[in-house]
């Protein structure tokens, strides 16, 4: 028997890098309602300690369960990587990370087992992308660096090839790891996709950059089709914003990335006061 399940899917992040899974989940699951949380009021995330990040998880969780939420997506490589363990069996509805399809799509796609990564303070700090990686591939090199600057930067629209900061930043954070002759790059925070084309030129050619969030979209629809939680909808999906801080900065951004305007579909939330 087919079973339906209309509610909506949940998904967030600190600020803009969970649209990376929007965007690819709009287009895998195009009759989906979606409903995304950035808690920009606090971004990053990154340079908190993993009690913090906990407790921010657990907020934004019951922001999106207050929504009637089927399945809430952490579109969040800090969150995936330090809270996702502890929380994941508190709640009703399957609470999905982004680290398990990035690494198994690393390990796929890697040719010379040597892996980059690159990700946040915390994630970086954590290990918990090099344990997953070692698991699936034991005999892997994988070389890490922490970006501490480019979550901000990316918050700020410093994304454009040509944008000499961005690109001074770039190649200091990625010369260690493009001198170890690593032929794939984990993306390890889903704000970094938005940079893309600058760690791609950065990296240099034959150099394939792994996007979490992108990849978790894709198991995620099978996810949803294998447990019986697919709409019966056959029309578009609703797709709604909700941020922590100004709605403003975030509409102007997300709409370039998402390229469509979402202007006034953005609404300001207090997550302290539910």
């Amino acid at each position: 028997m087919i079973t339906i399940d209309n509610r909506p899917i949940g998904v967030f992040d600190s600020g803009l890098g969970g649209l990376t899974a929007v965007r690819r989940l709009m287009e895998v699951l195009p009759n989906e309602d979606l409903i995304y949380l950035g808690d920009t009021g606090r971004v990053p995330y990154g340079g908190k300690s993993r009690e913090t990040i906990i407790k921010y998880a657990r907020q934004d969780i019951s922001f999106l369960l207050r929504h009637g939420v089927k399945l809430v997506v952490i579109a969040c490589g800090t969150v995936s990587t330090n809270a996702l363990d502890v929380i994941r069996d508190e709640y009703d509805v399957p609470v999905i990370g982004v680290l398990d399809a990035a690494v198994v799509s690393a390990v796929k796609t890697t040719k010379n087992k040597r892996i980059g990564l690159i990700g946040t303070e915390a994630s970086i700090r954590s290990g918990t992308y090099e344990r997953l990686i070692r698991r699936l591939m034991p005999d892997a090199a994988v070389f890490s660096k922490a970006c501490p600057l480019f979550v901000p930067l990316v918050e700020n629209g410093r994304t454009t090839v040509g944008d000499v900061v961005i690109e001074t930043v770039a190649e200091e954070y990625l010369a260690p790891i493009r001198k170890e002759g690593v032929d794939t790059l984990i993306l390890g925070c889903t704000h970094y996709p938005l940079l893309g084309s600058i760690l791609a030129k950065t990296m240099g050619g034959g150099v394939r950059l792994i996007s979490p969030g992108a990849e978790t979209a894709v198991s995620v629809a099978a996810s949803i089709t294998r447990e019986g939680l697919t709409t019966a909808r056959t029309e578009p999906g609703s797709y709604s914003y909700y941020v922590t801080d100004r709605a403003d900065g975030f509409e102007r951004l997300a709409s370039r990335f998402l390229e469509t305007d979402i202007k006034g579909t953005v609404e300001q939330v207090d997550l302290e006061s539910l």
